[in-house]
């Protein structure tokens, strides 16, 4: 069978039908419309012609064209890096899924069972399947706020990915079997965490600017971002071990919390030397992000108001109920503190 020359860029997609036939598609680029016709043939390349010469103007009557617009609007360039980033994972696989979907299919609320498939076929990462869904949705709630179509997503969609973390605190022998095991880095780390309660995004991105040398640590989350206003400013006090941490620690950068050779750490090379270290350390079950409720119960445990919680940690005072809620069901702190209350009372 003579060699086919496939123009560069464009982007192959292998499938397997349901008879268990495995087909491969082409798309004119990646995220891109699928070409017509086989590769070699006068109509793969006068279709991936076509698509070339309209790329950078989608068909308005496709989707396509909902997709190159959210790419291109204040909601998507507002996103965090991170989260910017996701999308366009997500955007991609959309794209090619139905770009070449025609905005009247739209019309016929048949097409929920279509994007319901879609998202189902990605079931075997049931987090990135919703995820997935959540994007798309969000994408046609977009495009109907600006008149391209009038379908509405549905309401109640239940999630495959389900969750409950409600147990996932870091006990003392867990922080202690961690620490025992973990690089003077990542020991940093683990204090800033449960001392200031904040994100890893947030406590990666945290710079020397952001502590006075004396007591205070100033920071802005960026989790907290709405509509194109700054995240929220928190000023968090310094614990006297979070202190002597801070005032001991070599400035190797303009950021805090570095890697072994001084460098600021990227978020996929902090969570790999995360999950080496707690493995190391037979933690099991839990994350960096467990951190962030763990400090809002140790908080609460040694007697904090929800009020003086959320000025440490950020959290809305809704949150706080929220948090606590599901990890004090857990613990024994409070437990002991009401009986001792109780026992005072009584005497």
């Amino acid at each position: 069978m003579p060699r086919v020359d496939i123009p560069k860029g464009v982007h192959p997609v292998r499938k397997q039908l349901a008879s268990g036939v495995t087909i491969t598609y082409y798309y004119a680029w990646r995220g891109g419309p699928r070409i017509a016709g086989e590769p070699g043939s006068d109509e793969f390349y006068t279709s991936y012609g076509a698509h070339l010469a309209g790329r950078t103007r989608p068909n308005p009557e496709r989707f396509h064209s909902i997709v190159a617009g959210f790419r291109r609007s204040p909601e998507f360039v507002r996103l965090a890096p991170r989260t910017r980033a996701d999308y366009t994972k997500h955007l991609t696989a959309i794209e090619t899924e139905f770009g070449d979907l025609p905005l009247a299919a739209l019309e016929d609320m048949r097409i929920t069972k279509d994007f319901l498939d879609w998202r189902d076929t990605k079931a075997n990462s049931a987090r990135q399947a919703d995820y997935a869904w959540t994007v798309l949705m969000r994408l046609i709630a977009w495009a109907r706020m600006r008149g391209l179509t009038t379908y509405r997503p549905p309401q109640r969609i239940e999630h495959l990915y389900q969750a409950d973390r409600s147990e996932k605190i870091w006990l003392p022998a867990d922080v202690a079997a961690f620490m025992g095991k973990a690089s003077a880095e990542l020991q940093r780390a683990m204090v800033l965490a449960l001392d200031t309660g904040q994100r890893q995004g947030d406590l990666l991105q945290l710079t020397w600017g952001a502590y006075d040398g004396i007591k205070w640590i100033k920071l802005r989350q960026s989790k907290s971002r709405r509509k194109g206003k700054p995240g929220r400013e928190v000023e968090i006090p310094a614990t006297l071990d979070l202190k002597v941490i801070l005032d001991s620690m070599p400035r190797r950068s303009t950021q805090i919390l570095t890697s072994a050779r001084g460098r600021p750490w990227t978020a996929n090379g902090f969570r790999s030397a995360w999950r080496k270290a707690a493995r190391a350390a037979g933690i099991v079950g839990l994350t960096f992000h467990d951190l962030r409720g763990t400090a809002v119960t140790r908080l609460a445990e040694t007697g904090c108001t929800n009020p003086e919680i959320a000025a440490i940690t950020g959290h809305s005072l809704r949150d706080v109920g929220a948090i606590l809620d599901k990890y004090l069901a857990r613990t024994r702190g409070l437990a002991l503190s009401a009986i001792a209350k109780l026992e005072r009372n009584r005497a």
